[in-house]
């Protein structure tokens, strides 16, 4: 049976642990060849190597251009074009409303939206030689709604959202579409310090702090289970396959209706 992504060639940045390995698992299994970044060495080529000759791993900071620009020229030198690129990389930020330094608005902004935005440049030119293609940003609920992260974080996802919407506006007319994924309660090791702190720690502890956060996360949306990796990953194929050929500057909420449940507000006083 033909894949959904039979002939594409994509780049998912943040491949190595989380949505972005599901998203590339998924993509291969779609027949899709893909190039996948994060700064794992060990397991980014752990990865590729189960997933076979159409995935290869490129070490890659999204907060360093040079970086964004190498795994783009790499994706072209490897497979010869570019379809599809999932903006996925990211990790929490620090930054309250009280005490903010210029030093952690840079990191995040850099971290988040800057590395979106470049990421987009980066794709436009192969992605019209090749006839069109699908961008897709991770973004967040933090960006819809209040306490769903700190308020840096919150900001710059909704950014994300923003210049998702301009940007596929501006490209459209070159057939390509670029969207957004907002997830809501999705269990990946970003809860417990980000993929470098879980690439530390061993498989078995790994799993257990994963079990413990799905049974806390059950409890956060109306469905009676934590959102998994793999749930967005579907939404990303979605997005990047035909099926989703008609949709452009969409946030596409991934959160089993967490947005929709009323939220506490914050006590006076309280920070």
């Amino acid at each position: 049976m033909v894949g959904r992504l039979s002939g594409k060639v994509a780049v998912i940045t943040g491949g190595t642990s989380g949505i972005g390995a599901a998203t590339a698992e998924l993509f291969v299994a779609e027949g899709a060849e893909v190039l996948l970044t994060g700064r794992s060495r060990d397991k980014g080529n752990a990865l590729a190597e189960k997933l076979g000759n159409a995935a290869v791993y490129h070490e890659a900071d999204v907060t360093q251009e040079a970086d964004v620009k190498a795994t783009v020229d790499q994706a072209l030198d490897r497979f010869g074009k570019l379809d599809i690129l999932f903006n996925n990389a990211g990790g929490p930020t620090p930054g309250d409303v009280n005490g903010i330094t210029p030093e952690q608005i840079r990191y995040g902004v850099d971290l988040l939206l800057t590395s979106v935005a470049l990421g987009i440049r980066y794709a436009i030119e192969p992605m019209k030689a090749s006839g069109g293609g699908s961008i897709i940003n991770n973004s967040s609920i933090a960006g819809l709604r209040y306490r769903q992260g700190n308020v840096l974080y919150s900001v710059l996802k909704a950014a994300v959202s923003h210049y998702t919407r301009m940007a596929g506006i501006e490209l459209g007319p070159h057939s390509i579409r670029v969207n957004t994924i907002s997830p809501g309660a999705i269990a990946t090791p970003i809860f417990w310090g980000g993929s470098a702190r879980a690439n530390t720690l061993t498989d078995e502890d790994n799993e257990r702090k994963m079990q413990k956060l799905q049974a806390n996360l059950s409890r956060a949306t109306p469905l009676p289970r934590s959102g998994l990796s793999m749930d967005i990953a579907e939404a990303a194929l979605f997005l990047a396959s035909d099926a989703g050929s008609y949709v452009n500057c969409h946030d596409l909420v991934v959160d089993g209706g967490r947005t929709s449940m009323f939220m506490e507000p914050p006590v006076p006083g309280s920070s």
